[in-house]
């Protein structure tokens, strides 16, 4: 896993000792029993503080439960910042981790509820509110576990420019029938001009179907007939591109066949870079010794 800042910068102190490595192994890597358990644990922490704020907004239950939510909560914000200290300890550069993306992520996750403290007023409890509901962002610390979101972030990136097009042709459909639709239908049934057709084409080419405004002529309604049979078919495109770009994107990282030695995902102690052969002692980019822990030879 790498910050946005950079991939050097998640590496454990120069001077670190003992207990810093272990930590930052169990907590940065996972390709440890240790750091999966970790992780399982964590995520498992995240799910639930998100369904305790959920439960928090639903009244009856806050009338009734409010004491134990609140409790709650403040047990997974202490949680989550001993989490966000130990992370700042045992990596070289805490001030780069603190302001990369992830490590924004982490201080929103605890941020708000101690915002609320400073707001205990009747006056400001709309702020807090808001500010209480920027803990849901919490649930973006998953990125931190799933080690399949670089293949899908993989296969997003490269299906951007296919995806951009069929776009474009998509804005483009639904201009041109909106103006048809603003031209046969006309403002005395509910289309009143060009944005408002091209409103309802979006709404019937996506199958939404609100049914805010509808066509009632013979040749309206065909065309909304053909919008709609359109629609299901454009829903698979996007779909089967970037389909098509994960299943390119797995067979970078997976054995394609005989005598083919696999990539695996744990990545370098020197330069975070992943993608080594399994059965890799050093780095192939900056030659630093691999960890032994999970590598397996492929014969």
């Amino acid at each position: 896993m790498s910050s946005s800042s950079g991939p050097t910068d998640l590496r454990p102190p120069d001077e670190a000792s003992k207990l810093q490595h272990l930590t930052f192994t169990v907590i940065f890597g996972h390709d440890t029993r240790a750091g999966r358990h970790f992780d399982v644990l964590l995520i498992v922490a995240i799910l639930a503080s998100v369904f305790v704020i959920m439960m928090e907004s639903v009244a009856s239950v806050r009338a009734e439960y409010g004491g134990l939510l609140r409790g709650a909560e403040w047990f997974f914000t202490v949680l989550f910042t001993v989490e966000y200290a130990t992370r700042l300890w045992c990596v070289r550069r805490p001030l780069v981790y603190a302001r990369s993306f992830l490590g924004l992520i982490d201080v929103l996750a605890v941020l708000p509820t101690y915002v609320s403290l400073l707001f205990p007023g009747g006056q400001v409890l709309t702020v807090v509110r808001i500010l209480r509901v920027l803990r849901v962002f919490r649930i973006l610390k998953l990125g931190h576990y799933v080690g399949e979101a670089r293949v899908l972030a993989r296969a997003v990136r490269a299906s951007q420019y296919k995806i951009t097009v069929f776009v474009l042709f998509i804005v483009a459909v639904t201009v041109i029938v909106g103006s048809l639709m603003y031209l046969i239908e006309g403002p005395d049934r509910g289309f009143t001009s060009i944005p408002r057709g091209v409103y309802w084409a979006i709404v019937t080419l996506t199958t939404v179907g609100f049914g805010d405004i509808f066509p009632t002529t013979p040749l309206g309604q065909t065309l909304a007939s053909l919008v709609m049979i359109m629609g299901y078919g454009i829903i698979a495109v996007p779909t089967g591109i970037v389909t098509a770009e994960l299943v390119y994107a797995g067979r970078e990282t997976s054995s394609p066949g005989d005598g083919v030695v696999s990539s695996r995902e744990s990545a370098c102690p020197g330069c975070d870079q992943e993608g080594h052969d399994q059965d890799a002692r050093h780095c192939k980019w900056c030659g630093e010794a691999l960890a032994d822990t999970g590598r397996k030879a492929i014969r």
